[in-house]
């Protein structure tokens, strides 16, 4: 999932706008809106797997198992 729902920007606001989040399409349009809601870092792997996020440990172990 893109959508950081943990970041200031979620918690910030309103709960009307973020009870709406209903499917992708109400996440995207709320992502393109507020761009600060989007996940970070998005690593791709040669082999098109995604990781999103940053945890350190499953970090390394994605470079170590994608290089």
């Amino acid at each position: 999932m893109l959508l950081n729902t943990r970041g200031t920007t979620w918690r910030q606001l309103p709960e009307a706008e973020r009870d709406a989040i209903r499917d992708a399409a109400s996440a995207k349009a709320l992502m393109l809106a507020h761009p600060a809601l989007i996940k970070r870092p998005v690593l791709a792997a040669p082999d098109g797997t995604l990781l999103v996020g940053f945890k350190e440990p499953v970090y390394h172990a994605f470079i170590q198992e994608k290089s």
